[in-house]
Parts: C-alpha cells; sequence; structure tokens
C-alpha cells in the first residue's frame, strides 16, 4: 500500500491531531480510488506499520470515518468501505481575519495554518487593519467565497457597543470560533465558542512577581485601544489591591502611543515617587524605558525593575526583558482544532470556551529586588 510515513508528515504533525491527520489521507485514498466501495481496509496493524503511528491513533482515525458513514466495521471480517467522500476536509476551507498579520499575530497565524494544514484544509487569510469598516466587508467576503468556517479575531476595543457584534454573531451562515476575544459581560448560558489568553492572569503574575522580589512601588505603562489593554490594566490593579501595594496615579498611565517625551518624562515621575519598578505593556515600550532610566542614571535591573508584557522581541535588547508570554501559537493552534471539530461533529459539538495561562519569562531586567526589602 502507498501510503505516508512519520518522516513524509506524520511524525510532525502535533499531539491530538495525528488520528485527523490520518483520517483525511485515509478519506483522500478512497476519494481518489485506492479503495472503491465494498473493498476491505487494511487492518488497523497493517495501518499502524505503514503509517508508523499506534493503534490507537488508527482506531480514532477509523472511527471518524464510521461516523462520516464512508466504512463499516464487520465483526471477524474487518473495516469495509461504504461510500466516497463528497466534501471531504481536503476540500474544505476556513477564513481566518485578524487586524493585522504583524507583531502579536503571526504566531496566532503560524498555529492555524500549523494545524489546518495537517488536516488538509485550506486558509484564505484576511486583515481588518484595525478598520471596522474593513473587518465588516472582509468578513463578507469570506462568506461570499464560500468558506466552510471562520475564525475570527473582531476589534472590540474600537466599537462602541461591542455587545452588539455577540447578539449578530449566531446569524453567521458558517461555524466560527473566536480567537482572543470574548464576550465582555457574557449571560450564564453565553453559547459563544472562543479561545483565549488569560491577559488579567497574565498582569497580575507579573506584579506577584515584582512584589514577591521586594518592590512596593510599581508602576504600570499601558495602551489605550488595544485588544489586551483593559485586561491588563484589570490585572494589575486588582494585583496592587490584593497585595496590599499603594496605587500611585502618577505612574499608572496610558496613552493610545508613547513617544520619545513622554517615556522621558514618566521616567522621571518614576524617579520622583520612588517607583523602583514598572509593569509595561509592550517590549518596545519596556526596551525605551530602560534606555531613558539609564540616561538619568538609574541601573536596569539594579536601581529599576521593568517586566514587559507581549514577549515579541523581550529577549532581543543590550538588557533582555523578563516578560508575560502568551501562547500566541497554540491559542490559533487550539482554535483551528476546535473548528474542525465543530465542523465534523456539527451541532452535537459542546460549545468550547477556553482560557489558556500565559507564562511568566524571567530574564534580566526584574533583578533589582535583590537590594530591597521584603
Amino acid at each position: 500500500m502507498a501510503g505516508m510515513t512519520s518522516e513524509q508528515g506524520l511524525d510532525a504533525v502535533p499531539r491530538g491531531m495525528k488520528f485527523r491527520t490520518l483520517a483525511n489521507q485515509l478519506r483522500e485514498q478512497i476519494a481518489t480510488g485506492r479503495w472503491s466501495i465494498g473493498d476491505r481496509l487494511p487492518t488497523e496493524h497493517e495501518l499502524a506499520k505503514t503509517y508508523e503511528v499506534g493503534i490507537n491513533t488508527v482506531r480514532r482515525a477509523v472511527n471518524l470515518l464510521i461516523e462520516e458513514s464512508l466504512v463499516r466495521r464487520r465483526q471477524g471480517s474487518g473495516t469495509f468501505v461504504l461510500a466516497v467522500p463528497g466534501d471531504s476536509l481536503q476540500r474544505r476551507f476556513i477564513g481566518v481575519l485578524v487586524p493585522s498579520t504583524s507583531y502579536f499575530y503571526p504566531k496566532v497565524i503560524e498555529g492555524i495554518e500549523r494545524v489546518l494544514s495537517a488536516a488538509g484544509v485550506r486558509v484564505i487569510l484576511s486583515s481588518s487593519e484595525y478598520d471596522l469598516d474593513i473587518e465588516a466587508e472582509q468578513t463578507r467576503q469570506l462568506l461570499q467565497s464560500g468558506v466552510d468556517g471562520l475564525l475570527l479575531v473582531p476589534n472590540l476595543h474600537l466599537m462602541d457597543k461591542p455587545t452588539q457584534y455577540f447578539e449578530g454573531l449566531p446569524d453567521l451562515p458558517v461555524p466560527y470560533v473566536l480567537i482572543e476575544r470574548r464576550p465582555p459581560d457574557p449571560a450564564p448560558d453565553d453559547a459563544t465558542p472562543y479561545v483565549c489568553t488569560n491577559h488579567q492572569g497574565g498582569a497580575y503574575a507579573a506584579v506577584r512577581h515584582l512584589m514577591e522580589l521586594g518592590h512596593r512601588r510599581i508602576g504600570h505603562l499601558g495602551r489605550h485601544r488595544t485588544g489586551t489593554a483593559d485586561a491588563v490594566l484589570a490585572g494589575f490593579d486588582q494585583a496592587l489591591a490584593d497585595f496590599g501595594l499603594p496605587v500611585i496615579p502618577a505612574v499608572n498611565r496610558r496613552h493610545e502611543e508613547w513617544f520619545p517625551d513622554d517615556l522621558a518624562e514618566y521616567t522621571q515621575t518614576c524617579v520622583d515617587n520612588d517607583v523602583t519598578a514598572v509593569f509595561c505593556l509592550g517590549d518596545r515600550d519596556a526596551s525605551a524605558l530602560v534606555l531613558h532610566a539609564r540616561r538619568l542614571g538609574l541601573e536596569v535591573p539594579g536601581d529599576f525593575a521593568i517586566v514587559a508584557y507581549d514577549d515579541e522581541v523581550a529577549d532581543l535588547g543590550e538588557i533582555p526583558l523578563t516578560a508575560v508570554s502568551p501562547p500566541k501559537a497554540e491559542v490559533g493552534a487550539l482554535a483551528a482544532d476546535l473548528l474542525l471539530r465543530r465542523l465534523a461533529q456539527g451541532e452535537t459539538t459542546p460549545i468550547p470556551q477556553v482560557q489558556l495561562q500565559p507564562r511568566l519569562v524571567i530574564r534580566a531586567s526584574c533583578g533589582a529586588a535583590a537590594r530591597t526589602q521584603l
């Protein structure tokens, strides 16, 4: 039997997706006439040897084909082809709409494409460019192109009434999963499928880390009108309250964009208020803050600790930044996998509402606490 070995692809498939990938390959073999209706498939042991996977992977793949009424097991005889697939996953298209194809989202897209490619599903990628009108038009075009499902990152932070967006989601004619977005105030029975990072928890963990290192006066250099800004601020504020740390309004500030003069003034304000650590939303602003602190004679991390949020370029500076690292690729991959399940199982699929915890990656920029009191 001609088949794909692990060296040709299955070995690189993410764990949990191998059986789906194998099912797609078997489905394609049936569709292209390798086995005709009435033919017996190779035994599970033969398939496992050919594709270099475990028996359980083969069994799960065959079970998928049984659920689709493509094959049938006959006790003591084997597994036989019942039908030729008319709409295999190989012919399916998934529309992906993100706000941008730079900075935060390349890793998300990478995770999506890895899973969908392994399943033989094609991707149509669109960007809204952080524009609500473009977002609406791109969504319309994706649906007109005949996509079978949607992975969506809506610009909720730009909407005056984001709840209206969620009210319209049930009218979509295809299955969908939201990425890094969820209803702001959901009802207990909300049925919006999503996969998100716990951005609030990530900010909370950053403040906890600084507090445990001995810092008591901590500032937040944040942003307005980004998809994560409000959740990050909420986590920072909750951590200050829970750990009994002082709120210092002069250094808890957010701008839509931080310019060099703003950062210079902010750094001086930190010095004037005896602030010893700052939590920054964004690696680039955090890296710039390092330079401004050094211009004032502060050692980073000796006098001034910095923790960033995003971990896109946090490790590239002269002083590598400790950073909260959202699991971007994992979010994209899981959302794609869950959408595939919705496509395969239809309305019987449980609604996925998943939140992943980011990691705190410790680097050089937060070591000042060794010289502070606990």
